[in-house]
């Protein structure tokens, strides 16, 4: 098939004026160019014209929570990120199975109708994956994994999980490890989550230096989170030190090819550590579960002038109130104005391509990629492409996941759940 729109955007190269899309039977892109170019050399293709739009590789959303989709509007924004946390365990203890797998879905429903084709999904209940049917757009599953009371776990802990991951690795993307925190996760949790991963060739995420009080319990052994926490019978014994990143670095838990979530509270010494240790560092993003929280400002260029890659995500709808990652580029341009569109855009396509060592696959057109593109109106000039895409604000008409053309995703959108009082 070869797909034909008035501005082509391959990510791999400029923007391309009548441009086109080759996709070949198995779901991979064979080739990119101009319209005429790829008529003339793929002469017995039908030929699909999308008219005044622009094509682009299908977003990558890098960091997302499904299991709380219908916590939407659920939680007011607290006095501390603390009570945030002990808010949303109140509502997940009302929560039955059928209500996460009903969360799911209809986080599934939203993100394909923002124009995602492939998100990272921390999936807190692992008792769940069992019961979920294949995934309907490209998904890489993060087992959550907490131990804040039992710091002996072992291989058991994981064997099941392991399990299920093997006996699905036809579903579209893959599977993870997410030790959750170094506040909820143990050093020996870190450590077996390494091995496995290095095991099984998994990706790895967690969350890292997000709020102040968990800055406040790492580097001075006090504050809310460590009160909070110790009463929990958390052992305290690697507080007061370092920062919760530094700890985490020079105890060998975390490293390069991790996707670190949210990274808010780094400080000289983190960076000047990020910049002195080779390796291809990520982080991950959220802009408005960030507002939400009132977290300081990102510190989005020194960790560019660290040589970190930067990908956005979304949280999840309990410090948000939508999986676009448009109203993500949106919130992430208003409070970064110096950063340039094209920058943007590459924070929800290569950027988060590469974290998930899918560079040349995903996030980018080009011969031999993923054929999943997503199309939005556009009539103006190549060079303005890139503006059009942050400022959409409308759900996806036209999207292709493997090679195949899907129906409107917004078609089948659920409403906001009434289920869960504002609180």
């Amino acid at each position: 098939m070869l797909l034909r729109a008035r501005t082509v955007v391959p990510m791999s190269g400029p923007p391309l004026e009548d441009g086109a899309v080759v996709v070949r039977a198995d779901g991979r892109i064979a080739a990119v160019g101009l319209f005429e170019e790829m008529r003339r050399d793929w002469p017995g293709e039908p030929v699909l014209d999308l008219g005044e739009q622009a094509l682009l590789p299908g977003l990558i959303n890098a960091h997302c929570h499904l299991d709380y989709t219908t916590l939407r509007n659920a939680i007011n924004p607290q006095r501390s990120f603390t009570a945030w946390i002990t808010r949303i365990n109140a509502l997940k203890r009302q929560m039955t199975d059928d209500d996460y797998l009903a969360a799911i879905a209809e986080g599934f429903d939203e993100l394909r109708a923002w124009g995602t084709t492939t998100v990272c999904n921390l999936e807190a209940f692992p008792e769940l994956l069992p019961k979920l049917p294949p995934p309907p757009i490209r998904t890489w599953w993060f087992l959550e994994l907490i131990d804040i009371r039992n710091r002996v776990p072992s291989e058991a802990l994981l064997e099941g999980a392991l399990s299920f991951f093997e006996q699905h690795d036809g579903w579209l993307g893959g599977f993870g490890l997410n030790p959750h925190a170094p506040y909820t996760a143990s050093p020996e949790l870190f450590r077996l989550c390494r091995e496995c991963a290095e095991r099984f060739g998994m990706p790895l995420t967690t969350h890292i230096a997000e709020s102040a009080e968990e800055e406040a319990m790492f580097r001075r052994g006090e504050g809310e989170m460590f009160t909070f926490l110790q009463g929990l019978g958390r052992r305290m014994d690697d507080c007061g030190k370092r920062s919760s990143f530094a700890n985490a670095v020079a105890d060998g838990l975390i490293g390069p090819g991790w996707l670190l979530a949210h990274a808010n509270e780094l400080d000289d010494a983190d960076f000047a550590l990020l910049a002195a240790t080779p390796g291809d560092w990520h982080v991950v993003h959220c802009p408005r579960s960030h507002a939400f929280f009132q977290h300081r400002a990102f510190p989005w260029h020194r960790l560019e002038e660290a040589g970190v890659t930067i990908s956005l995500g979304t949280d999840s709808l309990a410090s948000n109130d939508s999986l676009s990652l448009f109203a993500e580029l949106q919130a992430a341009q208003k409070s970064i104005p110096e950063l340039t569109s094209e920058t943007l855009v590459r924070t929800v396509t290569t950027h988060p391509a590469r974290a998930l060592r899918k560079s040349g696959e995903l996030g980018a057109l080009l011969p031999g990629a993923h054929a999943d593109l997503i199309a939005l109106p556009f009539a103006g000039a190549p060079p303005e492409v890139y503006d059009a895409i942050i400022a959409n604000r409308s759900p996806i008409e036209w999207m292709m996941l493997d090679g195949k053309i899907l129906s409107p995703p917004h078609s089948s959108l659920r409403p906001p759940s009434a289920g869960v009082r504002r609180s």
